[in-house]
């Protein structure tokens, strides 16, 4: 996705938004600790020992803890680009558990290439405005035969909130999302190996719409894009989209979909460095499950 484009993400509203939902953010984060609990139930079925791992946009640090007690040799370092998400990592990891906590954009991650040997981002990569270049930049920052693994959010997310707002208004009111191919292009184009990308499908339950818009602006997951409507909602419009959604509901409940895309790939044995191929030196005659 191009920055240029309609729809884009503004990042420093996002940023600003994050950083004030941090303080409550766990309140109402339930799906984005079910996907996390799931992206961490697939590293039991992954070969592979890092003896560094990153977890980009880490939030308030659950999965980040668990990364740690899960790979108990490896040094764990917390990324998120809102400062008062790593105040809320630092709280919880207490001081025996305390993981290195940066303050950096997955767009333009603050290390040094081929410094990781796996990167883990849970619900991030709807927030960059360009998938291939962010894509790119993780595989700059994984050490040969290093691993990636993401969630993100697909077009189908939030159908309902987005459908119903198209009834009042040509405005942008819900961030845009990568379809799975795109993803998986995405990663492949970017350079990185074995590409697996797959789809799961999610839906929360609410009484009325405020109670979905109240989660989302707790979770600083509110409208972000660049061509959202600028000043407050008109009370007739919010109306008019509250009486749209109402066509969705079901056994008295209000549906909010969720498509959630997983994915995982290999940072490549080679890759071209100034023009020249680089071979790590352990690396020679060695395959990436043993011997060659």
């Amino acid at each position: 996705m191009d920055k240029g484009q309609t729809g884009a993400i503004d990042k420093r509203q996002a940023r600003a938004a994050f950083s004030r939902a941090a303080s409550h953010y766990d309140e109402v984060a339930e799906l984005q600790r079910e996907i996390g609990r799931r992206m961490l139930q697939r590293l039991t079925y992954i070969r592979h020992q890092p003896q560094v791992v990153l977890d980009v946009g880490a939030g308030t640090g659950e999965a980040t803890l668990a990364l740690k007690k899960h790979y108990k040799k490896a040094r764990t370092i917390a990324l998120d680009f809102a400062m008062p998400m790593l105040h809320q990592v630092r709280k919880r990891g207490g001081w025996l558990r305390r993981p290195v906590c940066i303050c950096g954009d997955a767009e333009q991650l603050p290390l040094a290439d081929q410094s990781v040997d796996m990167i883990f981002s849970n619900a991030v990569l709807q927030w960059c405005n360009d998938l291939q270049g962010t894509f790119s930049e993780f595989l700059r920052v994984l050490r040969p035969n290093g691993m990636l693994l993401f969630s993100t959010f697909g077009p189908d997310t939030l159908q309902e909130l987005r459908k119903s707002w198209s009834h009042v208004d040509g405005h942008s009111h819900v961030s845009p999302f990568p379809d799975m191919h795109d993803v998986g292009d995405a990663m492949v184009r970017a350079g990185l190996e074995e590409p697996v990308v797959d789809v799961d499908r999610m839906r929360l339950d609410y009484d009325d719409v405020s109670s979905l818009m109240r989660d989302l602006k707790t979770l600083g997951a509110h409208n972000v894009t660049r061509n959202r409507p600028r000043g407050l909602t008109g009370k007739g419009r919010l109306r008019a989209m509250y009486e749209a959604y109402e066509s969705f509901r079901m056994d008295g409940r209000l549906p909010a979909s969720y498509e959630v895309v997983y994915g995982h790939a290999w940072a490549p044995q080679q890759r071209q460095i100034d023009g020249v191929t680089a071979i790590p030196v352990d690396q020679i005659g060695i395959g990436r499950w043993g011997q060659g």
